[in-house]
């Protein structure tokens, strides 16, 4: 992969099938070497395109992010909300997903991806999202957060096991729109 475009802005769009091979290879980076992600064996790409698909039928967004310019337009990040649990209750709460390379770390795509996926929600009458970020030293992802109206919420000490060691969870919680201010309307997909 090309390095990323200087001071190119940056494009925010649908996720497509076209965009797997590189999202999973992003993802596979968080997977084998740090505590993003809980899970220990990388994804292969069917699985991750499953995974996209699921995403996108529940009426979700799932996000790419480029730089306009890079002649390969070249996916180097991506987002998704999830469902935070499946129990109707919850039906108006989701979870955010949010990875970047590593060559485009700190240049702004996570807060982008990450403003762009809480406008998407908040259009579609979701009321809360929440945010579930491995290890608490993850200081990148909490601060992100942060940025973006997150508050802390808790922190699950010790609920995950990976490179031999224990690893914590840090819970955050953003209201979307209106919150818990009114009675919520009907989602919309």
């Amino acid at each position: 992969m090309s390095p990323p475009v200087e001071n190119a802005p940056i494009v925010i769009r649908k996720g497509c099938e076209d965009d797997i091979p590189i999202i999973r290879d992003i993802y596979a980076e968080h997977v084998l070497t740090g505590l993003a992600s809980f899970e220990e064996a990388v994804p292969d790409v069917d699985e991750m395109e499953r995974r996209m698909r699921d995403t996108l039928e529940k009426g979700l967004p799932y996000l790419v992010a480029a730089f306009d310019g890079d002649p390969e337009g070249t996916v180097r990040g991506f987002a998704y909300a999830s469902r935070f649990r499946t129990r109707s209750a919850y039906r108006y709460t989701v979870e955010d997903s949010v990875y970047v390379e590593k060559e485009s770390i700190g240049r702004g795509l996570g807060a982008i991806l990450l403003g762009t996926l809480i406008e998407r929600c908040t259009d579609l009458g979701y009321r809360q999202m929440i945010a579930v970020i491995g290890d608490s030293d993850n200081a990148a992802s909490i601060g992100l957060h942060a940025h973006l109206g997150f508050i802390h919420v808790g922190t699950m000490e010790a609920v995950g096991f990976k490179f031999g060691r224990w690893v914590d969870a840090v819970r955050m919680q953003r209201a979307l729109g209106e919150g818990s201010s009114t009675l919520p309307g009907k989602i919309t997909r």
